[in-house]
């Protein structure tokens, strides 16, 4: 097993004369700007990419480029063109949005990493699942038995949470599950996990709209994410595993967010330090290679990229060193994944040879 690498947290202060886009983006070209351009481009035209609806690119506090296409299809009504306008999918980028929320309660003495969860479930102090604290959840190493796989037809904890008997009361699904490792020692990816997490936090702050007012509260409003909508379980549970639905700028804003480590114009929304825990790799991923943090994924390269992470190749990336971001949302196969990263690489090229 690879060793977990050393990462010190970076980031990015807003540069000095550039407004902040609560409202609007500021927007800029940099000296490089026919290659990053060239370079966006081959996101719309790769074959292995898949299909690319948005790539935004910013840097400084300013958008370079952005470019949108493909269709928005829909149940109800025709397909539409995707544009600046569209509201898309986060799907589990939405778990690092959660990470922020948490932070909030954690900065007010509300919640503590160290605390055992509080899930009702796991009461009993004679079920090994009492043991689990709130960080083993954050950090994916819970322990718990759940199977997240993509693959119709497969044995599926996701599937059967977001769209079978777990659909109802998605916290309570994954929370009667049983251990397959004990707490803190194993990693494992669980969409499952976040809404448990999720709950935590609806019993602190409220269900329902009481959840979706302190969201806009919190975080959509302070940062002018006015177009983002997040989706709660008939319980009234934010399913922050996969679901807020925003405009590709307004993803963006919460990217900024953790690029100014939790700092927005003249307010602190998180701290640094909690800020902080989303850059810091706790465990690998065997299989892709990438580290996990608390609800983040972390590349640990030289720049000190880290990223919100969704399926089929959903991306905020934050990048200190270059204070810069890079948006990707699309739909490429899990097996294709490499190729993606090689392309983020090849645009965070791109943006180093203006540092």
């Amino acid at each position: 097993m690879s060793e977990i690498p050393r990462v010190i947290p970076r980031f990015a202060d807003q540069p000095a004369g550039v407004v902040w886009p609560t409202v609007e983006w500021p927007r800029a070209t940099c000296e490089n700007q026919a290659r990053l351009e060239e370079v966006i481009n081959e996101a719309f035209t790769l074959d292995d990419l898949g299909v690319t609806n948005a790539v935004v690119v910013i840097q400084g506090g300013r958008v370079l480029f952005e470019r949108y296409g493909g269709v928005q299809e829909f149940f109800d009504r025709p397909s539409v063109p995707i544009d600046q306008d569209s509201k898309l999918l986060s799907w589990s980028m939405a778990k690092s949005m959660l990470h922020m929320i948490i932070g909030g309660l954690v900065d007010q003495g509300i919640l503590s990493p160290d605390e055992l969860a509080p899930v009702p479930e796991w009461s009993d102090e004679h079920d090994p699942r009492h043991l689990i604290r709130l960080r083993d959840l954050l950090a994916m190493r819970d322990g718990l038995a759940f199977i997240e796989n993509y693959e119709i037809g497969q044995v599926s904890h996701v599937i059967e949470m977001l769209f079978g008997e777990g659909k109802e009361d998605t916290a309570a699904y994954t929370a009667k599950l049983p251990l397959a490792h004990e707490p803190g020692t194993f990693f494992n990816y669980s969409s499952g996990t976040t809404n448990v997490l999720s709950r935590i936090v609806a019993d602190q702050i409220g269900y329902g709209d009481a959840y979706r007012s302190y969201l806009q509260g919190h975080l959509f409003g302070p940062i002018g994410m006015k177009s983002a909508e997040a989706t709660f379980d008939p319980t009234g549970v934010f399913v922050a595993s996969s679901y807020v639905h925003a405009t590709a700028l307004d993803f963006a804003k919460f990217g900024l967010l953790y690029l100014r480590g939790g700092q927005w114009d003249d307010e602190r929304l998180i701290s640094q330090s909690w800020a902080s825990t989303a850059q810091v790799p706790l465990s690998l991923d065997e299989e892709s290679g990438s580290f996990y943090s608390w609800q983040w994924w972390v590349t640990a390269d030289r720049y000190g990229t880290y990223w919100a992470s969704g399926y089929e190749g959903q991306m905020i990336n934050v990048v200190p060193a270059l204070d810069a971001l890079i948006l990707r949302f699309g739909h490429t196969p899990e097996e294709n994944y490499p190729a993606l990263d090689q392309w983020r690489n090849r645009v965070l090229a791109v943006l180093a040879e203006e540092f």
